[in-house]
């Protein structure tokens, strides 16, 4: 019943800005489960006013979650969250042709989302149905992750009472107690223009970038040489700087004058954005006029954290390694994720999930059934233990 639900899930075609269909297959899950489910429409107006908020990258004119509890008895009140929205499928063929095919295929399921991370979010769900503890336990099922966060945001406005709270993205069964933040920047270089033929009375804004590019390069040495965070210092990069987008000039025979760059920025664990940002601003000032514009667009995943010796992170890996046969690894990650939604508040969280993060946003994203099966006991363990 589990690859059954998953796959019913994995069909359902969910993008960042439209996951309302996930939503609802989700809640008709829940209530055959016997668990109440709610679908809750959210005043976006408001969000994007909050101080808070956590940025945006896809258009929507509409967000929506889901909230699914299994009520208790102890007065204590334990979180599982997992996103549903997925990124877009890629230009190349798919193993099974559709990629949201749901295909089941030597023990895999197949399809966008599936890893990343519809399967955690099935396993959440099936955990609460088969648990047996005293906790109230609600799940997050939530939108707009993979642009910033504001899915989880919203939740946690709504309703942040909780003692605890477990992300389920796919972390190799590591128990996740430290992210880094990501910022998506773009930096617009200005040149000068002139005719090929006589170069020298412009200024390239390509030759212009090519130096900021050695510089972020040495920034990124920089902000990765002296880790602080024991877990983070563990990762071969913790706080990757990547340009993913290089766009400019308009004509062969013409020297360029504007080119434009856009990428991720890495935030370290106990930095704020905004001290990653003013360093950032620094190494890209070069001294020349006009000087290099840079801008903030898009999604702002801060860095989050809780302490590696807090009891409920040891909780969460006694429960992997009664399942798993081996001690659990407490690690941070490099990437972004709700679980800093969680800590920002106060509430302690971890993250665990199944193998495959490597395939999370590629061609062939599949996850292994056997994996989502043991997520779900490792789940309920620690739920019965809450």
């Amino acid at each position: 019943m589990i690859a059954d639900d998953l796959a019913v899930l994995v069909r359902v075609p969910s993008l960042t800005g439209d996951e309302l269909a996930a939503f609802e297959a989700l809640a008709a899950m829940a209530e055959r489960l016997g668990l109440r489910a709610q679908i809750h429409s959210y005043d976006l107006e408001a969000l994007r006013a909050h101080p808070d908020h956590p940025g945006e990258e896809v258009a929507r004119t509409a967000l929506h979650g889901l909230e699914v509890t299994r009520p208790g008895t102890s007065g204590r009140r334990l979180a599982l969250n997992g996103h549903v929205d997925v990124v877009a499928t890629g230009s190349e063929p798919w193993r099974h042709g559709d990629p949201f095919s749901g295909a089941i295929e030597d023990g895999w399921l197949y399809g966008r989302g599936a890893v990343d991370m519809k399967a955690g979010v099935i396993a959440a769900l099936h955990a609460m149905a088969a648990a047996e503890g005293s906790a109230e336990i609600v799940l997050h099922a939530v939108a707009s992750e993979e642009d910033g966060g504001l899915g989880t945001f919203a939740a946690l406005e709504r309703d942040a009472a909780f003692d605890a709270a477990i992300v389920t993205e796919p972390t190799g069964f590591d128990v996740v107690c430290a992210q880094a933040g990501a910022l998506t920047f773009r930096a617009t270089v200005p040149g000068r223009a002139a005719h090929a033929a006589y170069r020298l009375e412009g200024r390239s804004a390509l030759d212009r970038y090519v130096a900021l590019h050695t510089r972020l390069a040495q920034h990124e040495r920089a902000v990765n040489a002296d880790v602080s965070h024991p877990l983070m210092r563990e990762l071969e990069l913790p706080y990757p700087l990547v340009v993913g987008r290089i766009a400019g000039g308009e004509w062969s025979s013409s020297v360029p004058d504007r080119v434009v760059v856009e990428g991720r920025l890495g935030v370290p664990v106990g930095s704020s954005p905004q001290e990653a940002m003013a360093a950032f601003e620094a190494v890209v000032a070069d001294g020349e006029q006009p000087a290099i514009a840079v801008e903030w667009p898009g999604g702002r995943f801060h860095p989050g954290q809780t302490a590696p010796d807090h009891p409920f992170v040891a909780q969460v890996a006694a429960a992997v390694e009664d399942e798993r046969g081996a001690p659990a690894r407490v690690a941070g990650v490099p990437w972004g994720a709700d679980l800093r939604l969680y800590c920002a508040r106060g509430i302690p969280a971890a993250m665990v999930g199944t193998h495959g993060i490597e395939r999370a946003h590629a061609v062939d994203e599949r996850v292994a059934i056997a994996d989502v099966e043991s997520l779900v006991r490792i789940l309920v363990r620690v739920i019965d233990a809450f």
